[in-house]
Order: C-alpha cells, then structure tokens, then sequence
C-alpha cells in the first residue's frame, strides 16, 4: 500500500491537469461591458501591402493596428527603427504588391490612434491620437471647460523606415488624394512661443509666418508638412484648409486680426517653390468662407462679405479667381480647365444681390460651400431670399414680448415639423450653377423645386428635380407623393416627367440619358429616355416580383433595390428576391438574369459586393462579386461569377452559419479582407486574395469571452394560431440540459430570424435585453418572428408570439412558471397588449410604448415634428385607416382600456425627451395600473430620446431590468427601488437603491 501511495503521490505531481477539472467559467457581469471590442474602419494602401484597421473598447482607449501583408520583390526587408526622427529614402511611389504572402505579415500597434488615412502613393499612414480617456474623464470631473478638455494628437508614421512624427493638439487634417508628400493640419494654437512638441516624438523646427497679436486669434495654426523631409511651415489664423489633388498646393483662408496689417483672406501656398501666395484679401471684406478647389487646383471660389461676423444679417458674394492659364491637356483623364473671357488672373464676383439669374432680395447662400464639377466647368453653389433684419424693440422688456404659435388648418407642415425644421429652413439654399466657360449664372432650384439632384461627376444637359410641395398636407398620413422633373442645366427651364408618383430610388443614370425611379403604385422600375422624351417600363412582363414579398403594412412595398448602370447608360442592374437582372431601357434585348436564377433555385438573396467606392459604373468584364443569404438556414456567404457570361453559374468562395461582411479591396494589388462572426464568435478580421483561398485572421478580440458561460442559438419553426409557418430563435445557456427547466425571457420585435448569425455583444442595455448576458446567467431566450395583417396588431402578435411558446412548452426544457416578455417601442407596444390576453408570462418589461392608440393618433413625433396620423394609417402600427374610420380597431388595439385584466408586474420605461413615443403614453399606462393596484413600476431617464444615448444610464438600466426580472423568474430578492422606490430626496442625494 505504501508503495502503491507512492506512486500515486508521484503521478499527482507529474499530471496534476488530470486530477483537476478545468476552472469553471463564470456568468457574465456588469462590470465586463466596458471592455468588449469590435473591429471597424478598415483601410488598404493603394498598392496592397498594407491594412489598417480599428480595435476599439465599448468605453476605453482603443488601438488602431497596421499590418503589412505583402512587399514588393525589389525590396529588401529590413527591421525599421521606430523612434528614428523625421526623414528617410525616398522610396518610389506607386509600387504594385507582390503575391500575397501571409508569412510576410508585420503587425505595429498604435495607441488611441483612430480615423488613419493612407497616403495615394503608400508611403504614408496618417492618423489622429484620441485623448487617454482617463485624463479625458478626470477633467470632466473636475467640470473643465469644453474647449479645455485634453485634444486630440496626430501622428505620421513612414511605412517603409518606421520614423514617426507627432503634433499635439489638432483639430483636423487633409491629405492629397491623387499624389504628393504634404500634409496640411490645422491646430489649435497655444499661447506660447516656439515649437510645439507632442509625446510620441520630436518634431522639426517650425518656421512661424506670423508675429503674435494683442487680441486674441480667432484661427488655428496651419501646419504644412513636407511628409518625405518632415520639414514644416507655419502660419496663423486659418480657419480653413485643404491640399490639391496633387499635393503642388495648399489653399487656406484666414481671419481678420485686430490689426490693419493682417486682413482676412484667401491664401496658397505653393509647396515647390515654397512661398506663400495672396489670393484674395480687402478692408472691405471681413469675413471669407466656403473656400472651394476644382480638381486641377487652378480654380479658386470662396464666399466673402463686407458686413461682421456679428452682424444681424450678412450679404454674402460670391468670388472666383483662375490662378493660371490652363495647361494643355496631356491624357484624356486630366481635362483642361475652363476659361471665360478676362479671368485669367483676376477676382471676379460670380454672384452678389446684383445678379439677375435669381429673384430680386435673394443672394447667394452662406451655409452651402460652393462645389466645382469634376471636369472645372461648372460651379454650383445656392442661393436664399436675403432676410429681413431682426425686429428690436428695446422699449419692450423680455416678459412683455408676445410668444405665440399659431397653427392653422391649411398650412403645408405644422407649427411643430416647422419649429423642429426652423434652422435648416433658415439655412435653406436653392440650388444655382455658374457656367464658367461664359461666367452665365443659372437658377436651377427654387421654392417649388426645393430638391435637385447633380453628379459632380458628370456634365449632363439636364439634372433631376424632385417636389413633394403639392402633397405636404396629405404626407402627415399618406407620405411618399411626389413629382419629377428634368431640369435644363443651361436655362433652368423645367419639364414633368412624373405627376403624383409614390416613388423611391429617384436617380438620373451616370451618362444623363436616363431619369429612374421604383414607382411603388405599380411595383414597377421605370425610366424616362430624354432622347425619346417617353416613359420606359423597365420591369414590365419579367416573370418575378421587384417589389417586397414579405411586405406586411398598409402602405406600398418598396423594391429590392439596384446595382446600377454600366457604362453609357448601355443597361441597368436591378435586382428581385434573389437574382440580379440586366435590362436594356432601350428594349432591343431581352432581359437577362446575370446570376442565371442560381438565387431563386437555391432561395439565396443574391447582392453584388462593390468594394471601389468611387465606382462610376458597373463593369461588363471580370468577376461580379456577390454576397450570399441562404432563406433556408440563414448561413451567408460570397461567390463570384464572370460578368461576361450570365448563364454561369455563381460559385461559392465561402459559405457558413456565420455573418460575412465589410469586403474590402486594395485599389491595386491582391489584398483583400473580409469580416466573419456569429453569435458565438465575435467579428473578426480575415486577410485573402481575390481567390479567397486560406484566408488568415488577422484579429482576434475579445478573448476574454472563453472565460465566461456563453450559450448557442439554433432556429427553431412552428405554425402560427392563423395556420402561418413562423420561424424565430432560441438561444440557450452552454450548458443546457433538455431534461431540465429554464426560465425564458422573450423578446421581439418583428422579424428578427435573418440575424441567426450575428454577434451579440454584451452591452449596457439602450432598451432591450441582451442575448449574450441573458443566457450567461442562465436564461433561455425565444425571438419569436411576427407577421401581420391589416387592422389588428396586437392581436396578431398574440397568434404569433403565444403558439411559440406554446411549442417550446411542450419540448419540456421551459419553466411555464418562469417565463418573462420585455420589448421596446413597437415591441413595448406588443408587450403591453400581450399581458392584457394572457396570464401565461410572469413578468414583463415594455420600454416606450403606445397603450392608448386614441390619443396617440393625433399626436406628435417630437422628433421630427410630424404628426402621428400616418403610422397608424399606413406604417408599423397596421391600423389601415382614420380613428373615425375604424374606431374599434384603435380601441380594440389600445391596451389601456384592457388594463384591469393585467395580472402580470410590469416594468415600464419612458424618457421625457422621448421625440417618436409620447412618454405620456407610459404615464397613462401607469396612472392606470396604480389606481388598479397592479404591481408596476416607470423608468423615466432624464434628458434621454426614445432610445439611452448616455453610457452611464443604459449600464443603470440593465442593473434595475435584470433584478426586476431575476426577481420573478428566479427567486431572486427584491431590489430596495422596487420595494421602496426611489424619492425624488433621494435621487437628489444620488442613493440608487439597487
């Protein structure tokens, strides 16, 4: 026995991991939120060696990391310094990646960086720093000032030395978009003399341009930085900058200073000859703004008035300088600039209260920056009635002054959409375009055509114009009305092509030949051919619906959408459930599917994946690239097919039970990244090609997350009291035993079994409850779907989310005794309705519900200003008609007048500055429940919408939502709030009573 005791001793300390089970995971808890992270903001180099991307906390200092992926064969490999100072090789730009090569992947990690840019010719990666958020905090604690809180940094970092250069307090940064090696920055100026110096490294000395001043400056510092050299040039009292495409300049205006010496002005520099131009500049102008570059960076616009910029009222003009005869165009992508008789090196007022292109009293607009096109020829800026000046009237005290809203019957928006829209409207500008091959100004918008649509790509005869003016009255309960026009760019003159049409998707195709629309009244897409000057109905006769199959509102269903155009306007990309068609608008061909009804056999939602964000049109060649949705068993994917060939079939590159998305793609070179996650992984970044064989991850967050319970998600189906085939998920503890019971919480809102996939990441609650968190703790969730008819809501939510659960029931695992409801707005509606039907849930949340649909009718969404007659008619409430109409559909739908039949406690929230749900439905709610006696509580959030916005606030919610329902569910004991409440003494003292 001895020996035998010996052995064992010694096999203990050899193998001790056999003899312990591993460390149990533990629940989740409040106290984990802050730290989950999610990836976001992924960036490529032009050339395809490097990726960039954000790793960022809930609540916390993130990180942005860089990767290179590949290098180019013709350069050695080399360890960079990385605190070298400012300087290096000049490397040459616009290098093509090699083969993607994963084993040459280096990682840098930055601290707080965030919102990088990657220099056009890949040498460069510019980001800004985020505060710490401790010092960030810490000064709010101590109630500093807004504009004293710690400032962002900025940070240069050489992709191919490693040197990097820093510079504290920035408030933004512009960078070349084409080529060049300069860095415009502007900062905001410290009151001390010499060089500004920021942790992260030394900086090169700055060459300041201006003398300091006894009043204090209104600018920023302007930082030019020479990013190969790192040398810098200073100047001050800019308010505004920007670098031309090709890095050769650098436009900025600047502010007066209390000084005759230092005007307010348009200024260049020139970053070859490195000296500093004026543009623009007069005693007679005060204040300048709205400093506008064309492509070439030969033309200048920019808005300028002689009044103050405390002034009443400011008459702004608009002024355009030609810095120098146009070069002769060397390729037919670089376009010469255009030149208007005697404007060569002058400034020309384009337009003022002077020009007759717009009505008398109107001029030029001071809140619209003036854009030229593409191509130079054109600037479009707006115009607005000059306003009256303010009355005042100094022998009237403040509380004498009469404030009044009057609301009349026939006024196109109410007091409230009028009040809520007042600034915009002050601001409201009218769309104007100055031809600046013959300087003619021509007014292309007005008030009865408040809406037109440009591309500043294209130099197109006629634009769109779009004016809903003659519906504003019906669109409180019937929006969507509108009529169409095409305007002449050159006259202004303007021609109907649509009378009283419920469009949407309204566009003018890439090459002007074609205006498009969805028309909604005939589920149809239609063009107008301006050559033909007729109507087209692109959709008419293809065998499939364009318009939403699933559509289950009183109002007219939307479409699946569009591709797009290819080029010349040759055809158009439209897309039904499941394929995408091309369709000839001149109708010499027949329609063709390009995913050869591969979607609609295997029930996959087919969409083209566009990973060029300045795409001008689809391509006809090379590969279409698709995103993938499988009805069946919602697992998603992506394939690829040759465009040229529409009869073959997509291929599957990746499919899964996981989401994939955000597919981006180097502008050159192979490079290619992609996100993957589901609810038990969270989403991550994965680096391939264009083949998508063995991707790499590149990320892995949260590996916090294997030390917690987590749970699984599986779709479960059942048939409705209706007889409709339901579907919707249930989410289960990682430990889930069939033979036991679990408390349920449901939760819902429509249809929500297409996100089977997605990652739920723990989360303060903004309203809702949380999967992850719930089944952690050892819940069940069921999200069940709901569809419905017209006229009764809640009832139709009753034979929908009951049945569910009903059937869950039967399989065993569910406590009938511990089974809670909770939802927000439309869901909080559901909930509410639900436990006037049934006794079958132990307790229930609702957050921002309706109760009384009677008195909800004619309110107001304070959000928008708009009333709320057209949800009820026409959207998510299903009503299908007026209060006077269907009476007893809204009383029969109200759950207020049910109240007395409510036996299960309720926890309700409603925020007073809730603008899509009047918070004083809760309170009628409550005020209901009290006189009854039922056991119901209100949260009311201060200064908080219909949705929490504010950290510390959702954190608060959670905590009170789960005691309340571990309360009842799981014997949990009763919070002191729910007791005892809270007093309005003791939210004074800050006691939370939890």
């Amino acid at each position: 026995m001895r020996h035998v005791a010996v052995l064992f001793i010694c096999c203990f300390f050899l193998y001790p991991t056999s003899f312990f089970a591993q460390t149990p995971k533990r629940p989740l808890t409040h106290a984990d939120y802050d730290r989950w992270q999610t990836v976001r903001f992924e960036k490529h180099s032009n050339n395809g060696q490097w990726v960039s991307y954000q790793i960022d906390p809930q609540e916390g200092d993130g990180v942005l990391e860089l990767i290179r992926v590949s290098e180019p064969s013709s350069t050695k490999k080399s360890e960079p310094n990385l605190e070298a100072k400012a300087g290096g090789p000049n490397v040459a730009a616009d290098r093509q990646a090699a083969v993607l090569n994963p084993a040459q992947t280096k990682k840098y990690v930055f601290a707080r960086g965030y919102l990088a840019q990657f220099t056009p010719d890949s040498r460069f990666l510019v980001m800004r720093l985020k505060a710490p958020f401790k010092l960030t905090r810490e000064a709010k604690k101590k109630k500093v000032k807004a504009d004293q809180l710690p400032k962002d940094s900025l940070l240069v970092f050489n992709l191919e030395t490693g040197n990097r250069i820093g510079f504290a307090n920035i408030k933004s940064y512009s960078l070349p978009k084409e080529s060049g090696s300069w860095a415009a920055i502007l900062q905001e100026h410290q009151e001390v003399k010499g060089v500004k110096k920021d942790s992260t490294s030394q900086k090169p000395a700055t060459r300041l341009r201006a003398s300091a001043s006894t009043k204090k400056p209104k600018g920023d510092d302007l930082i030019l930085l020479n990013l190969e050299t790192g040398a810098t040039q200073s100047f001050r009292y800019v308010t505004y900058a920007t670098v031309s495409d090709n890095a050769n300049t650098v436009f900025y205006t600047k502010d007066a200073v209390n000084d005759t010496l230092k005007k307010a002005g348009v200024f260049i520099f020139d970053t070859k000859k490195q000296n500093e131009i004026l543009v623009d500049t007069s005693s007679k102008r005060k204040v300048y703004k709205g400093l506008a570059v064309d492509k070439t960076g030969t033309q200048l616009a920019w808005m300028a008035t002689a009044d103050s910029a405390e002034a009443d009222v400011r008459a702004y003009a608009l002024y355009y300088k030609l810095l120098m005869p146009p070069a002769v165009a060397t390729s037919r992508k670089r376009k010469t600039a255009p030149v208007f008789a005697g404007s060569s090196g002058q400034t020309i007022v384009l337009a003022d209260t002077l020009t007759k292109a717009y009505p008398k009293g109107w001029n030029v607009n001071e809140y619209r920056t003036p854009t030229f096109s593409e191509d130079g020829k054109r600037l479009y800026f707006a115009t607005s009635i000059l306003p009256p000046k303010p009355i005042k009237d100094s022998t009237v005290l403040d509380e004498e002054r009469v404030k009044v809203d009057v609301w009349s019957w026939n006024d196109p928006t109410i007091q409230p959409m009028q009040l809520k829209q007042l600034k915009q409207e002050k601001e409201r500008g009218f769309l104007a375009v100055c031809d600046l091959t013959t300087g003619s100004v021509t007014q292309l918008g007005n008030r009865d055509m408040p809406n037109v649509q440009i591309d500043l790509k294209a130099d197109h005869p006629y634009w769109l114009g779009l004016s809903n003016l003659p519906y504003q009255i019906n669109s409180m309960w019937d929006p969507g009305q509108t009529d169409l026009y095409l305007i002449n760019s050159k006259t202004g003159q303007k021609k109907q092509i649509a009378n009283d049409a419920r469009v949407s998707y309204a566009q003018l195709s890439p090459g002007g030949k074609y205006a498009w629309w969805y028309d909604e009244r005939d589920s149809l897409w239609r063009a107008w051919s301006l050559a033909a000057g007729k109507r087209i109905d692109l959709t008419r006769g293809i065998p499939v619906r364009f318009f939403d199959e699933e559509h289950d509102t009183p109002d007219l269903p939307g479409s699946y959408g569009a591709a797009g155009w290819t080029k010349d306007d040759r055809y158009v990309l439209i897309y039904d459930r499941f394929d995408l068609w091309r369709i000839d608008p001149t109708g010499q061909e027949k329609p063709v599917n390009l995913t050869a009804g591969y979607g609609r056999k295997n029930r996959i939602r087919l969409r083209r994946t566009n990973a060029d964000p300045e795409e001008k049109f689809v391509s006809l060649t090379g590969n279409l690239w698709l995103s993938g949705f499988w009805e069946s068993d919602k697992s998603t994917g992506i394939l690829k097919k040759p465009m040229e060939n529409p009869a073959a079939e997509p291929v599957i590159l990746a499919k899964g039970n996981y989401r994939f998305s955000s597919v981006t793609k180097a502008k050159k070179g192979p490079a290619l990244t992609f996100q993957k996650g589901n609810f038990r992984e969270s989403n991550n970044l994965y680096l391939t090609d264009t083949t998508f064989a063995e991707p790499q991850q590149l990320t892995n967050i949260n590996p916090q997350q294997d030390s917690v319970r987590w749970g699984s998600v599986e779709l479960v189906k059942w048939v409705g009291n209706n007889g409709t085939k339901l579907e919707g998920l249930l989410y289960k503890p990682d430990d889930f035993d069939p033979k036991k019971k679990y408390p349920m919480l449901v939760y819902y809102y429509e249809r929500n079994a297409e996100t089977l996939n997605d990652y739920k990441a723990p989360a303060p609650s903004r309203s809702t409850i949380n999967m992850a968190y719930c089944v952690s703790n050892g819940y069940l969730v069921f999200v069940p779907d709901i569809v419905y008819t017209t006229g009764m809501p809640g009832q139709n939510a009753y034979d929908c989310i009951v049945p569910g659960v009903l059937n869950l029931l039967e399989k065993g695992f569910v406590d009938r005794d511990r089974i809670g409801l909770q939802g927000q707005s439309w869901g909080g509606y559901q909930t509410a309705y639900l436990v006037t039907r049934t006794n079958l849930f132990k307790a229930a949340m609702a957050g921002a519900p309706v109760v009384n649909m009677t008195s909800a009718y004619g309110g107001i969404r304070w959000g928008t200003g708009m009333s709320r007659m057209f949800q009820y008619e026409k959207t998510q409430s299903r009503i299908g008609g007026t209060l006077w109409d269907k009476p007893m559909n809204y009383l029969e739908s109200s759950p207020l007048f049910y109240a007395n039949r409510i036996e299960t406690p309720l926890l309700l929230m409603a925020n007073d500055q809730d603008g899509a749900v009047p918070w004083y439905q809760s309170i009628e709610f409550y005020s209901a429940l009290r006189r009854l006696s039922k056991p119901a509580w209100l949260l009311v959030y201060n200064g908080e919408d219909h949705n929490l916005t504010q950290r510390h606030n959702a954190k608060d919610l959670s905590i009170r939502m789960y005691q309340f329902f571990d309360h009842y569910l799981k014997d949990a004991p009763l919070p002191p709030w729910m007791k005892q409440g809270r007093s309005a003494v003791e939210k004074e003292l800050g006691v939370m009573k939890y």
